[in-house]
């Protein structure tokens, strides 16, 4: 099936004009595919720091009923920071990396079309998060959503993909991420999700292995899901029996940032019982931001706290009140970017350097 996009021909090669997809589309995802190909990030007050950025994937695919999936990775329980949390693949710009979008990709995609577990051992290939491949016509643009403040004061931008290919077979680093599975993007609009499960990518499709890129034996076969919906599953192609969980769906909390109220989503994942945390936090508002776009609707429920300031307020009142975007601004010559005054003490080291 091929979807009909307009867009600009500077975009073509990123974006392309016909994509080819092996997957009927429903009404709804067509429309939500188009929404998220033509948006356009609105303009930032400044630049941000690139010592303090970074960026994620949000990898979109079609599941067998045309719903769009997202794709999401459970950390490894290993990881010194946020171990065995959902999150999307990505991490921070490096010097290497000309682009926020090479970043995310560079995050979670490996440097070859086509990995086989052989080759890992003879190779000695780095497998980066989930191991998909670079190639941008397997997995095209869709568009670069607008900067998130995260709570270590990083600053991510979130890069929105669409998988092409569905005989992709990821590779996972098992260091950093232990399991893959999908949610349905729609879902986090709703206040119960109402799209079943489908199931999961056969086990042959699917490997883990260790930092030096041989295959690892401490890790039995990892499964990814391609989708989840209903905490009680009624599909009979899943091979999953999930029991219902004895909880809401969705929660918020509203929590003081800066003396004023943010409201943080959790999103069950249907996955609790197998050790999968819900979705929550950064990773809960960018794929929130995500449908909103898409599917052009508000949610189900009331975003945000009664008085909470909007996201580029908070990223601004970041940058000139938090000491360490402070400082990166300051070393990177983009203070005046967000009216922050001079450091006084290098000042003074300055003009005695004068003397």
């Amino acid at each position: 099936m091929k979807l009909f996009l307009n867009r600009s021909h500077l975009l073509d090669f990123h974006r392309p004009r016909n994509l080819k997809l092996d997957r009927p589309l429903k009404a709804e995802s067509i429309a939500c595919l188009r929404s998220l190909a033509s948006y356009k990030r609105p303009k930032s007050r400044g630049r941000y720091p690139r010592s303090r950025s970074a960026a994620v994937l949000v990898a979109l695919f079609v599941g067998r009923g045309g719903d769009l999936y997202v794709l999401l990775s459970r950390r490894s329980d290993e990881l010194r920071s946020y171990p065995g949390d959902t999150s999307l693949p990505g991490g921070k710009l490096e010097r290497t990396d000309q682009s926020l979008e090479n970043a995310a990709r560079r995050e979670a995609f490996e440097e070859a079309s086509e990995i086989h577990t052989s080759d890992l051992v003879t190779t000695g290939l780095r497998t980066c998060k989930i191991g998909l491949p670079l190639d941008k016509t397997k997995v095209p643009l869709l568009c670069i959503l607008e900067p998130f403040l995260a709570g270590n004061h990083i600053i991510v931008t979130p890069v929105v993909v669409l998988i092409l290919d569905q005989t992709l077979r990821p590779i996972l680093n098992a260091f950093e991420v232990q399991s893959l599975f999908s949610h349905p993007l729609l879902a986090f609009l709703e206040t119960s999700p109402s799209r079943e499960s489908e199931a999961p990518i056969p086990d042959r499709h699917l490997s883990s292995r260790t930092e030096k890129g041989t295959p690892s034996n401490n890790h039995s076969p990892v499964t990814i899901a391609s989708g989840v919906g209903k905490l009680r599953s009624k599909s009979t192609r899943s091979t999953y029996a999930l029991k219902p969980l004895e909880q809401p769906y969705r929660v918020h909390e509203d929590i003081l940032w800066h003396g004023r109220p943010v409201r943080m989503h959790r999103f069950l994942t249907g996955r609790e019982a197998q050790g999968v945390k819900p979705i929550f936090g950064l990773t809960s508002a960018i794929l929130i931001r995500t449908a909103q776009i898409g599917y052009a609707r508000d949610p189900e429920y009331e975003l945000c706290a009664p008085g909470q300031a909007s996201l580029e307020d908070r990223i601004a009142i970041a940058m000139q009140q938090q000491e360490t975007l402070r400082k990166a601004c300051r070393d990177e010559g983009i203070e005046r970017d967000w009216n922050i005054p001079p450091d006084k003490q290098r000042l003074t080291t300055k003009a005695r350097g004068r003397l």
